[in-house]
């Protein structure tokens, strides 16, 4: 063979061997952009992320829990749930909060959580406004925000827990006032803060209620605010008994409240004429149940209020649910819960507790 037929045949060569690495770059191309866009997380028509009912649960989460202000029973309780659900699915929650329950108290607080980037911040919100735009920084961070037992603004978080239905809590506010007074006579609410939101939704279906003939022979007197702190709740009971000498009951929607007033009241000239009522837990309540206090009570189990905070959380750090309405999942000992309308989760409905049933509870 000549010289320029071998240099030609030389060059065909090489040629289809070059042909042929570009062939086989473009096929492992294609290859992994397939496997990428496989791979990768479902979106929604609107560009946010798909949920995945069938995905897993992510191990080694880490949530911040945030209670209306350390120290109060009732949160305790809560935020234990909490704890326990991060615990079982392999993560870590710690809490952190303020030591008082005003309005803001939590904001600078929730700064500090946001620069630990958690994959979750769940907490009971003294104030829906004022924890909305620091709520709204931590989802911009791409940090998960559960609120549970008092609602923070809707746009600023993504799911809720709420204890019990609005409606149902204040329908059963008033018929246990109705219950305690027969049905006529004064009544007083003595609440939390003037600004928590759970309180406020209940007295206003409370309100509702004393307009309808059922409850015609009820008159709301005050509201008072005990500011979830014991030794103030103590005071406003006493206040309201000194201003109003035919109050027949006190309706507390909330565990400090009841518990100080039912105190202030076992040991009271009054004791008897004027009933205790409202939520409260069946630990701190007893003996003023057993001693003719308060005759009837209500509440959920708190526990069980922060145990499905938890596992909200941790669902949508997962990528289980997003937060949209008709969305599902597993929430450990509780069961398959659904999520409703505005992101809202129901726990049930709350227990009553008297002289014959109190005894069968402990917490």
């Amino acid at each position: 063979m000549s010289l320029f037929h071998r240099s030609r045949a030389l060059w065909v060569a090489v040629l289809a061997i070059v042909l042929a690495m570009v062939v086989a770059a473009c096929g492992d191309t294609k290859d992994d952009t397939e496997t990428s866009a496989s791979s990768a997380p479902a979106t929604t028509a609107d560009g946010g992320a798909a949920a995945n009912a069938d995905g897993e649960y992510r191990r080694g989460l880490k949530a911040i829990v945030m209670p209306k202000q350390l120290g109060n029973p009732y949160e305790e309780l809560e935020d234990s749930g909490t704890v326990e659900a991060f615990e079982e699915l392999g993560g870590e929650a710690s809490i952190e909060g303020p030591t008082d329950a005003g309005a803001s108290s939590q904001v600078p607080i929730l700064q500090s959580a946001i620069q630990k980037q958690p994959d979750a911040i769940i907490l009971a919100a003294n104030d829906p406004n004022a924890v909305a735009p620091v709520l709204k920084q931590a989802i911009a961070r791409d940090i998960r925000v559960v609120t549970q037992d008092s609602d923070a603004a809707p746009d600023a978080r993504q799911i809720f827990i709420n204890q019990a239905t609005t409606e149902g809590i204040g329908e059963s506010l008033a018929r246990m006032a109705s219950q305690v007074t027969g049905g006529r006579g004064e009544i007083a609410v003595l609440s939390a803060t003037a600004n928590a939101t759970n309180q406020n939704a209940w007295i206003r279906v409370l309100r509702e209620r004393l307009e309808t003939p059922e409850y015609s022979g009820l008159r709301l007197v005050k509201v008072a605010y005990g500011d979830d702190d014991d030794q103030k709740s103590f005071q406003e009971t006493q206040g309201l008994l000194s201003a109003y000498p035919n109050l027949r009951a006190i309706v507390a929607p909330t565990t400090v409240g009841i518990a100080a007033a039912a105190r202030y009241l076992s040991t009271s000239p009054k004791k008897g004429r004027v009933q205790v009522t409202g939520l409260g837990t069946p630990d701190q309540m007893r003996k003023f149940v057993k001693d003719g206090t308060s005759e009837v009570f209500a509440l959920w189990n708190p526990k069980d209020v922060g145990y499905l905070g938890g596992y909200a959380a941790a669902a949508l750090a997962s990528g289980i649910i997003t937060g949209a309405e008709g969305e599902r999942f597993e929430a450990g000992r509780l069961g398959e819960r659904e999520i409703l309308a505005n992101g809202e989760i129901v726990l049930g409905p709350p227990t009553e507790f008297t002289r014959e049933n109190i005894d069968d509870f402990r917490f």
